[in-house]
């Protein structure tokens, strides 16, 4: 058994929002990565798909989210569900305050976006 504190988590950029590693083949598991997502206010994110699903987790905030062209907002203690191979994008809803959300997803998920296809760094 291993233990990942927020403090320690490893951390990344995705755009202007901060991505920290929590559970990743990196860090001990097997099977799933988990990653803290910190979003300022005002945060856009890019249209991307995944190889496999992927759940968000909103713990403060709003998030507001394009699935598949519809789009909706994710306020605090909602999930978003993203299935395989579905055009997704997620930014913050609100101009003023931040949002957080925690992700989960099979360890080794592929993303592609413009034609470009990466496991993001806060899975692996």
């Amino acid at each position: 058994m291993s233990t990942t504190t927020l403090a320690d988590a490893p951390e990344f950029r995705n755009g202007d929002s901060r991505c920290r590693a929590l559970a990743t083949p990196s860090l001990g598991t097997v099977d799933l990565a988990v990653w803290r997502v910190d979003m300022p206010p005002g945060s856009v994110g890019k249209e991307h798909t995944l190889d496999r699903e992927e759940v968000f987790i909103v713990e403060t905030g709003r998030l507001a989210v394009t699935l598949n062209g519809s789009g909706f907002l994710v306020d605090a203690g909602g999930a978003v569900i993203v299935p395989p191979h579905t055009p997704f994008c997620a930014s913050n809803g609100s101009d003023t305050e931040p949002a957080t959300l925690i992700g989960c997803a099979p360890a080794g998920i592929t993303a592609t976006l413009d034609a470009l296809t990466v496991t993001p760094p806060w899975t692996a």
